[in-house]
């Protein structure tokens, strides 16, 4: 066989070798040329702009279009050379659905990116919050069919695996997720995730009550919910419960709240004069939003009586505050101003002196 490679033979493929090299390096060229061009007269758009979000998709999305302008230039001359296209195609089968899988990943983070820097710019906390739920769960949502999809066009290119390939892109219709729902906890969670970011019954900053814990809603994946408590623990709570169990959020529609303190007080308590301070004292707070002030009798027992002292603030913080120097002031001022008010356990002496003498 080493015999029919003649001289004749080997100049021959040497300059086949060469005008594919020629080809392949001129074409890299062009399309390297072509790229700073484009993202030249895109960045003179953007600069013009008052908005940042542009310059961060322009900027995220150069990478892959600078590869996939390379990857088309090479797939044009291969199509004109056939040594260079014995090289190129089967690799091309694994580059082309990973450079069209890496556009599509880099554009739904840049816009999601974009939105984010847009939300920093309202002044609606609620609106805010619902905004980045939606974008947060339908972000990781597209991430995930994006990686999905092309994986699966990957293996398609694989002799013997395009099987599997096939299999994972048709397991990814709407029809096997109904079908498989109720079996695949991994697409149980999916549904969840997007029914969370449809109907929103919490977001990410709502101060949420879920199993007897009390904190901020700090993520929202796909399978579970990170509620962050004031004592800085983390809480990992399955979204399916969420959906399929009640729970407490007091930031659903807005910040605005109304917190009660309690007080146990001697029957015999004027109720007057400690209403007169509670809202004196109140009325005096930076924090009280000039919404909410009360107080009432709501229980009375025969050793005691119970009081609810209302108020409300614009903010849970701010309440959470109001409510701390509401009871702080209140029990002072009971103990210097009246102190009969307190609760004191009565001894009833003589029968205790008479069961005395008697033992």
């Amino acid at each position: 066989m080493l015999d029919q490679l003649n001289p004749t033979n080997w100049t021959i493929i040497w300059e086949d070798v060469a005008i594919a090299a020629a080809a392949l390096v001129l074409s890299v060229c062009a399309a390297y040329f072509i790229y700073r061009i484009v993202f030249a007269i895109l960045r003179r758009i953007t600069a013009a702009s008052e908005s940042s979000a542009d310059d961060l998709i322009i900027e995220s999305i150069r990478r892959p279009i600078k590869w996939s302008l390379i990857a088309i230039a090479i797939t044009l001359v291969a199509q004109a050379n056939a040594s260079l296209a014995f090289v190129w195609e089967p690799l091309a089968k694994f580059v082309r659905p990973a450079l069209l899988g890496w556009i599509a990943y880099t554009l739904v983070k840049s816009f999601t990116a974009a939105m984010e820097i847009k939300l920093e710019a309202s002044e609606d906390p609620v609106a805010v919050r619902s905004r980045r739920t939606r974008i947060s769960i339908l972000s990781r949502t597209a991430t995930f069919a994006i990686i999905f999809i092309t994986v699966g066009l990957m293996l398609l290119g694989i002799p013997g695996v395009s099987e599997i390939g096939a299999t994972l892109l048709a397991s990814a219709g709407l029809a096997a997720l109904a079908i498989g729902a109720a079996a695949q906890p991994a697409l149980k969670s999916l549904i969840g995730g997007l029914q969370m970011a449809i109907t929103e019954p919490l977001r990410i900053g709502d101060l949420v009550v879920v199993d007897g814990h009390t904190g901020r809603v700090e993520e929202i994946r796909m399978s579970f919910i990170t509620v962050r408590t004031w004592d800085e623990r983390a809480i990992i709570v399955p979204t399916t419960q969420v959906l399929e169990s009640s729970f407490e959020n007091w930031s659903r529609k807005s910040e605005m709240l109304t917190g009660p303190v309690f007080l146990h007080l001697d029957p015999a308590a004027e109720i007057e004069p400690i209403r007169a301070e509670f809202t004196r004292f109140v009325e005096e707070q930076e924090n009280w939003d000039g919404r909410t002030v009360a107080l009432l009798m709501t229980e009375a027992y025969p050793e005691s009586i119970e009081l609810r002292l209302s108020m409300s603030a614009k903010t849970i913080g701010e309440l959470f505050a109001l409510r701390c120097a509401v009871r702080e002031h209140m029990i002072d001022w009971l103990r210097r101003e009246m102190p009969h008010a307190l609760i004191r356990h009565r001894l009833e002496v003589e029968a205790a002196n008479q069961r005395a003498m008697g033992n």
